[in-house]
């Protein structure tokens, strides 16, 4: 059967001071109003990172609007990560304020492939981190209709005590990238945000009072942290959909640059769509 094919429109739009925020729109020209989903990356992840692309063009030829974008301070503007001065004050705070301004964005219609959207309709997919930036954000906007998670985390303080006792000593403290080789820097002010909106970052609350269909999606061969989370989660809130794929790893096997999907990912994929589809039908 021959794939059909997929439109994509570029945009970007600042969002503060020196910041912006870039993005795609991929969605089938066949003239009808789909249902939309927003795709979060996680910390460390970008827009175009490996399954991404992917993922996005394979969501617009199952009949969604496929929207991909780079949160304003991910560290990334053209080369991945050629911004860690931004990447070194990316909040939880910040992000959430980019999701309020792209779902404006969307809600509106300015945003390119617009006639092609049914605002009526979106739901958030989020991997890593940008699963709990989506459960955290559907919490407080009631026009997100359904939220996925891959291998999303339980708890917003993802830093261990080394990295804590470095920022609480020099106001400065550094990750490395084992990918690029990159010393990535984070600064206390990230810290300081987690600590001061401790009940709006609840997790497990949030999602325990989401009301919204939410499916959750675990691989059993993520990291132990995370896959301990998952557990949190579905014991916080039973009533949403949990899924273990076994097998799978923090990324489903797949790897940047991208070389092809995986059965994990092709997994993850299937299970997602049919959500969606019955979510937002």
């Amino acid at each position: 059967m021959t794939k059909r094919a997929v439109t994509q429109a570029p945009f970007a739009f600042a969002v503060g001071d020196n910041l912006t925020l870039r993005g795609e729109v991929r969605a089938v020209d066949d003239g009808q109003r789909k249902p939309i989903v927003i795709l979060c990356h996680g910390f460390k992840g970008f827009k175009d990172w490996g399954f991404f692309p992917y993922v996005g063009e394979e969501l617009a030829r199952c009949g969604f609007v496929a929207i991909t974008f780079n949160f304003s301070c991910n560290g990334v503007n053209r080369v991945d990560f050629d911004e860690l001065d931004k990447f070194a004050i990316n909040t939880y705070s910040r992000e959430q304020a980019d999701l309020a301004a792209l779902f404006a964005r969307v809600t509106s219609g300015r945003l390119p492939l617009a006639s092609h959207f049914d605002p009526e309709r979106i739901a958030l997919l989020g991997h890593s981190r940008g699963g709990g930036n989506s459960i955290l954000f559907a919490a407080g906007c009631p026009g997100v209709r359904a939220v996925v998670t891959w291998n999303g985390i339980a708890d917003v303080d993802i830093f261990d005590e080394t990295t804590k006792a470095a920022l609480a000593r020099d106001g400065i403290a550094y990750i490395r990238n084992a990918r690029t080789g990159q010393l990535m820097p984070i600064r206390s002010v990230v810290l300081d945000d987690i600590r001061q909106n401790r009940a709006r970052f609840d997790i497990p609350r949030k999602l325990a009072a989401l009301t919204i269909p939410v499916l959750l999606i675990q691989g059993d061969r993520d990291h132990p942290r995370l896959v301990e989370g998952f557990r949190t989660l579905q014991a916080a809130a039973p009533h949403h959909t949990f899924r273990v794929i076994e097998g799978a790893d923090h990324t489903f096997g797949a790897v940047h640059p991208f070389a092809g999907p995986t059965p994990h990912l092709e997994e993850a994929l299937r299970l997602t769509a049919g959500f969606l589809r019955r979510a937002l039908a």
